[in-house]
């Protein structure tokens, strides 16, 4: 019988590492809980939510699919060596271009819509049900193969697979077993033919169209994947993309200076999710694309814990990868006792953050904070503030707020921000996140263009 090293795929997954021993939900926007991924050399089991049907499913079954290890992410089929054609099995490539539903192993399958997530990538994929019973032995095997290309670009699909080993279920099983995949497209119309089969070679083929679409008034916005493109989901977004436009060189390149609150959006979580990292990590990327951005300085720090996570000195790029790491260290959910003690302990970390990293002499063009809502037990007396002085450039406060109408109130930052007649900008849509980021530095580039000015004019009657 096949295995997963003997199924004519090609099974490179470089790129590819174990996140975690445990399942991590990979949210996109509103997508939140869609996909499910998890890395894993070559083999799979099965990945499944149990759909419950109207029949019941027995404790013994969802919890020997719950126990589950995590199974293979789906990945990109590459070719032996560049330039060469995709390598299928014959029977695979024959059901993929005949493009005809096949229900020899019954299932449905259902198609997801492109939506943008907050890392400004359309995000499609599908949701494949098969009922438990036809799953029934010692175990099986399934394999998932699907093609997809753009409009009129069939010569040149983009092939994906997928492996879940089943565990042994109970002839008399009732329910569906769930399955998901998913890619990433940039704007454009595609074509998808898909198929999933077992170990008896009983086949389940399906074939739809799909079209990634921004709305007419969103047009302008520059996606972080280029139309027509196909690729695969990145596993984590803390990756260097190298697609930098600043402006070196220019009289008017800006040099900014950023202090991000990674901190989840629920303030009782115990850990980041990574919608909130997608988010603030996509805030950071939409910057350092900006044409006019020169030199970046980075602040990573977590209320919660009252300290600085990460610091990165000013740079034409930020490491995201190092970034990445650092936030590892961090330890929500856990009590210190030290700080318990101090009344105010949160307070007083924003005032002296504010007071070392906004006060200082030597000012950068701007100055941008980003985070969820900070909701303190006490604001950072406006009087204590002011004494920091005059600050000679713009601050802005990019807040991080999937429900605005839920918590509509200003928080801790957004009240210091006002001692420097700062400005705030919410981010609850992929859309609020480019249009913001582009006023907000085109207001950067003004101040600056006035300064220079000035400065101009001063040199000139002296």
């Amino acid at each position: 019988m096949p295995d997963t090293d003997t199924l004519g795929h090609n099974m490179d997954t470089s790129g590819c590492k174990a996140l975690a021993s445990f399942p991590k939900r990979i949210p996109w926007g509103n997508m939140a809980s869609r996909f499910s991924r998890w890395c894993w050399p070559k083999t799979a089991l099965l990945r499944s939510a149990l759909a419950l049907a109207a029949a019941p499913v027995s404790w013994a079954i969802f919890l020997s699919l719950a126990a589950a290890q995590p199974a293979a992410s789906q990945f990109l089929i590459k070719p032996a060596q560049p330039g060469e054609p995709i390598t299928l099995l014959p029977s695979d490539t024959a059901i993929l271009e005949a493009g005809e539903d096949r229900k020899d192993l019954p299932c449905t399958v259902t198609q997801h819509k492109p939506e943008l997530g907050f890392d400004l990538r359309f995000h499609s994929g599908y949701e494949v049900s098969v009922p438990l019973k036809e799953l029934a032995g010692a175990g099986e095997l399934l394999s998932v193969v699907f093609r997809v290309y753009p409009q009129g670009g069939e010569a040149h699909p983009a092939y994906f697979a997928q492996h879940f080993r089943v565990p042994s279920i109970d002839e008399e099983a009732k329910g569906d077993a769930a399955l998901q995949g998913g890619l990433d497209l940039g704007e454009g119309k595609y074509h998808v033919d898909w198929m999933i089969r077992d170990r008896s070679e009983r086949i389940c083929s399906s074939s739809w169209d799909v079209e990634a679409s921004l709305p007419a008034k969103d047009k302008v916005i520059a996606l972080f994947i280029d139309p027509k493109e196909i690729a695969e989901t990145s596993p984590q977004p803390f990756v260097n993309d190298g697609l930098n436009h600043g402006g070196h060189g220019t009289p008017d390149a800006l040099n900014l200076k950023l202090l991000v609150n990674f901190a989840p959006q629920n303030s009782a979580s115990a850990a980041l999710q990574r919608s909130d990292t997608d988010a603030l990590v996509t805030i950071l990327k939409a910057i350092q694309r900006d044409p006019h951005v020169a030199r970046l300085s980075l602040v990573a720090f977590n209320m919660e814990e009252g300290r600085i996570v990460y610091r990165q000195e000013s740079a034409d790029a930020i490491d995201f990868p190092a970034l990445g790491k650092a936030l590892q260290s961090m330890k929500l959910g856990t009590v210190n006792v030290a700080r318990l003690a101090e009344k105010h302990s949160a307070t007083d970390f924003l005032q002296d953050l504010i007071r070392k990293e906004v006060g200082t002499p030597a000012h950068p063009d701007a100055v941008i904070f980003a985070g969820p809502k900070a909701m303190l037990d006490a604001d950072v007396p406006q009087g204590d503030l002011r004494r920091i002085g005059d600050i000679d450039c713009p601050v802005f406060y990019m807040n991080y707020n999937l429900n605005p109408q839920a918590v509509p109130w200003k928080d801790s930052i957004s009240h210091a921000i006002k001692a420097f007649k700062g400005t705030e900008y919410t981010i609850s849509r992929p859309r609020d996140l480019w249009f913001s980021t582009t006023e907000m530095l085109n207001r950067a580039l003004r101040s600056k263009r006035q300064h220079m000015q000035v400065s101009a004019a001063a040199a000139s009657t002296r």
